[in-house]
This record gives structure tokens, sequence and C-alpha cells, in this order.
């Protein structure tokens, strides 16, 4: 099954588990059956997120928490899982859906208001069984209003970064790596690195890596400090654009959320310029929350279908401001989110998921930790790293078939597509749209 994660998470996620992790359940008697759903909202967006819920007209209960992946991981094996799941990427649903725990959405939203790359496709497993609830722009670089960015690349005291997160740490690091990729060596080879088609030491993996390196490494105590400060800031702060001593951010649209009552004071502007080396821009990451179906109740099928319908998707824009990746969903808010739902569904540029989010867990923890450790000590070889994540990638399962047992509600065999094969490895393999 899925890589496990070291024995003190899944502690944790036990423990987060049964002690419901702000659990909600609004509306009808105790006798009624409810829609279990585990989501990766918190604090005021588990609010937010709930008064659609509360719109929709069906009993829920909601769980809430940073750890999604472990919580998940936890239910599956205690063979309780939620009747929905929502997680930040499709890494581990693919794992889920190669050994047939998944139910298909066939029918429970329109297809062709996605398109690439928010229906990533995947080799050995069914395409209708996630959809994306929430969407969010990355390669773009956030900025004071009254301090306007320059148009080279810029030094390290100009950013603002931190690594710290309630879940996995690192990963805002894995951003810098992530759209480094994509400006300097292209969509199409970023796609093949992201699915595990090149190894992370050939040249486009080891060029990126090594031009973030040396942006660290002309500073290594103020690259240090990064792994004290949280990527979102102190609590009840303005973020780190605001307050942490910088004029720059590398993070995506859900940053603007940290700036709280100074938001509007914040733009943004892509990436490229700005990145060591200053590439030229060549398309743009994205991330995107998916829901999948692990219940088979028709009152959990109607949720979602009601929960990816353009009525509530463009409720949750208006009283949150999320973003969807729906294309007949355009914002209604400000002239900044405007320019990001038009980017979001842009089809001219190439769109590309972020590569963490599409691999297998274990690969995404190794590549986690590596950025910890370039940050902690940014002049040692980045080669070495590399490797370290190359073994981890190179021991995972190469079967399609899972090494314990089929669950009982597993798919048939005949739900798979049909040019599917006993020997394909589950994985993605599109994960980026191509210009229109």
């Amino acid at each position: 099954m899925i890589p496990r994660a070291r024995a003190v998470l899944f502690v944790v996620a036990l423990l987060l588990a049964a002690a419901g992790c702000g659990l909600a359940a609004p509306g009808g008697s105790d006798e009624q059956a409810r829609v279990t759903i585990l989501g990766p909202w918190t604090d005021n967006q588990e609010k937010q997120f709930k008064d659609v819920l509360n719109g929709l007209g069906i009993p829920y209960t909601y769980q809430g928490t940073a750890a999604t992946r472990e919580v998940l991981l936890a239910e599956v094996q205690a063979g309780n899982p939620p009747d929905i799941a929502i997680l930040p990427g499709v890494g581990e649903l693919v794992e889920y859906a190669a050994e047939g725990r998944l139910q298909s959405l066939r029918g429970l939203y329109e297809p062709g208001e996605y398109g690439k790359p928010w229906q990533p496709e995947a080799q050995g497993i069914a395409d209708d069984l996630w959809v994306p609830l929430k969407a969010d722009l990355k390669s773009i670089v956030w900025y004071r209003k009254d301090r306007p960015p320059p148009s080279y690349p810029a030094p390290l005291t100009s950013w603002c970064i931190g690594m710290g997160d309630d879940g996995s740490s690192g990963w805002p690091g894995s951003d810098w790596i992530e759209d480094l990729i994509l400006q300097t060596a292209g969509p199409v080879l970023y796609e093949r690195w992201a699915t595990g088609a090149i190894n992370w030491v050939d040249a486009p993996v080891l060029n990126a890596w090594t031009r973030w390196a040396g942006l660290l490494a002309q500073d290594p105590a103020a690259a240090e400090r990064a792994l004290l400060f949280d990527h979102r800031g102190s609590p009840g702060g303005h973020g780190l654009l605001f307050g942490g001593g910088c004029d720059l951010e590398h993070q995506g649209s859900f940053a603007r959320s940290f700036y709280g009552d100074r938001k509007e004071s914040a733009a943004f502007t892509d990436s490229a310029s700005l990145l060591p080396g200053g590439p030229a821009m060549k398309g743009r990451e994205v991330s995107a929350d998916f829901a999948a179906l692990f219940g088979r109740s028709d009152q959990a099928r109607d949720l979602l279908r009601r929960l990816t319908s353009r009525k509530a998707q463009e409720e949750w824009g208006r009283k949150a401001g999320v973003f969807s990746p729906n294309s007949a969903v355009h914002a209604k808010n400000g002239a900044v989110e405007k320019r990001i739902s038009a980017r979001l569904t842009d089809h001219h540029v190439p769109l590309c998921l972020d590569a963490s989010d599409v691999m297998p867990a274990a690969v995404r923890d190794a590549f986690y930790e590596a950025v910890l450790l370039t940050i902690a000590h940014p002049g040692d070889p980045v080669r070495e790293r590399l490797e370290a994540i190359q073994k981890v990638q190179d021991a995972q399962p190469k079967d399609a078939q899972p090494k314990d047992a089929q669950p009982k509600d597993a798919q048939p065999k005949d739900a798979q597509p049909k040019d599917a094969q006993p020997e394909d490895t589950p994985r993605l393999t599109r994960v980026c749209s191509r210009p229109q």
C-alpha cells in the first residue's frame, strides 16, 4: 500500500483521527446518516468551507486537519475511511486507486470544464477517480505595491522565506526547485521529472537545485533562519511580506490570505525574471486540492455533485476568496482575484501541477528533507542529496498490484482501463497542459 510514514507520524495520525480534529455535524438528528468528509482546511478556512457545505442541504461530518495524508492512512488502515477525502494533490490518490479503494466520479461533474492539468492522466488506473475543488496559482512573486520588484534576479536579502508548516515542513522550498525546473527546462522535461521518467541527478534537476543552493549560499546564516520561520508569518500577523523585513515572497496565490487587512497593499508578478539566473517564463506551476470518493452511498455522491457545481464553487470563491480550476467559474471580486483566476484558466500558457503533490509519498518526503538540508548547508554538494532522493524513487513498488490483500470493496478488474496491463506501474503520466 502507500509507503508507511514514520512511526511518529502514524501515531499522531491515530490520535488526530480519534480526537475528531475539528468535527462538525450540522443539521438533522443524530439518527440521520451523515456524509463523512476529511479535508485540509482548519480554523477560518474550515469555517468558510462549512458555510458552503451548509448550503448544500445534505447532513455531513467534516474533519479538518493539516495532516490529511496521515489521518487518511490511519482511517483506511482501521477500515473506516471517510466517504469523501480531499487531499492537496493526487500522489496518494493514485496509490489508493491502484488498490481499488476509490469510486468512479463519472456523471458527478462536467469534465469538459476542467481539462489539463486539472485532470492529470495516469497509467494502470481509471481516469475518473478525482476532481479538483480548489486551485492556487504558483510561479508568482508577491511584493508590496509601494516597493515594486526589480526586473532582474533578486538577491537573498530581498526574499521572505519560511519553511515551517503544520503539516510537512520544507515544501515552500520545493516550490522554488519546481519553479526553477519549469522555467529553465520547460514543461515537457518538468513533467517527465515530476512523474519519475527522468532521474533526480539529470541535468535539468541538478541545474535548478544548484541555482537555488547558490542563492542560499549568498548568506548561509540568513538562509538557515528560514528554518525557524513559519511560511505564514507570526500568528495573528500580516505574513512574512509585511512583517519579515523583506520585499519579495515566492508563494502561491494562497499567500494573500496571510496578509490580513494589508492584502490590498500586495501585488504579484510572474516569478521567472526574479529567480536565480533570470530564466524566461516557460509555464506556470499550479496546485489543487482534489476530492476522491471512498464511500458508495448515493448521499455522498450527491454531496460531491453539489459541491462541484458552478453555484457552490462561485459561492465559495465569493465568501472565501478561493479559486476554482473550473473554466466556467470566474472570480467576481477584485482586480487581483481576476488576474489569478484568468491565469488558472489560461490555455495559452502551459500549466503544470505542483511536482511534489503528484509524487509518491516517500519520494515527496525525501524531496522535502533534501530541501531542508540544503537550506541548513547550502555550500555542500547538491548531487549527493539528489542521489539520496533517487534511491527512494528507485525503491518504489514496480508492480500494479499492492502487496497486501485487496479490500473487499475493490473495483473489479473490468473497472480498469482496457489498455492497462498487470505489469503497468500505477503512476501519473500527464501533469502539464499544452498551449492551445
